[in-house]
């Protein structure tokens, strides 16, 4: 498919005017190539597919403030892809260290003291069996929970650290709670 910039600007147009077979349109042809310059930085489907997202809740958020005479649309959209590709890089590298951290203080707690030695074998295998479940999460639910469970954050604050929406981050802890459920519903100490 060849992308013929003239016709980008009144795309943008009726965006602006909160017409979302514009932005529709505008999205089929960027994209693609959104994606896979996202992707190159990042490595990461999901991460790539959350950028292209986030380009284009920011164009039909931000259409009204487009100046043509400071750049073509193409141009901006990418200089908004890429913002945002840096901004997940950040937030990635952040997220690591963390669930570096945070993983790090679960296994140095200590054993609470017990005299039944079975106990102790067990209460080890449930915390190996539940930093096995965490990993296997998606990043992004495993960061929200990290932050929750381990930090103590409330949802809000989850938010605003990491620049998300409220309903975002709800949405991520639930899934997140609800796949651990799954993974450790069936765990039975052997």
């Amino acid at each position: 498919m060849t992308i013929e910039p003239a016709f980008d600007e009144p795309l943008l147009k009726r965006i602006a005017q909160q017409d979302q077979a514009a932005l529709a349109e505008l999205y089929d042809r960027y994209a693609q190539i959104l994606y896979a310059v996202a992707f190159k930085s990042l490595g990461s489907a999901q991460e790539s597919e959350e950028v292209v997202l986030d380009v284009f809740s920011q164009v039909w958020r931000t259409a009204t403030h487009y100046d043509n005479s400071r750049s073509r649309v193409d141009t901006w959209l990418f200089m908004i892809a890429r913002s945002r590709t840096l901004d997940r890089l950040r937030r990635l590298q952040r997220s690591t260290k963390i669930a570096v951290a945070s993983v790090d203080a679960v296994k140095s707690q200590p054993h609470p003291l017990s005299n039944d030695p079975i106990e102790g074998v067990l209460l080890s295998e449930r915390r190996a069996h539940v930093l096995t479940a965490i990993a296997q999460l998606p990043e992004e639910q495993r960061q929200a929970i990290e932050l929750a469970y381990y930090k103590g954050l409330t949802h809000s604050e989850i938010a605003a650290q990491l620049g998300l929406s409220l309903g975002t981050v709800k949405t991520r802890i639930r899934l997140g709670l609800s796949k651990l459920r799954v993974a450790l519903g069936n765990w039975e100490p052997r």
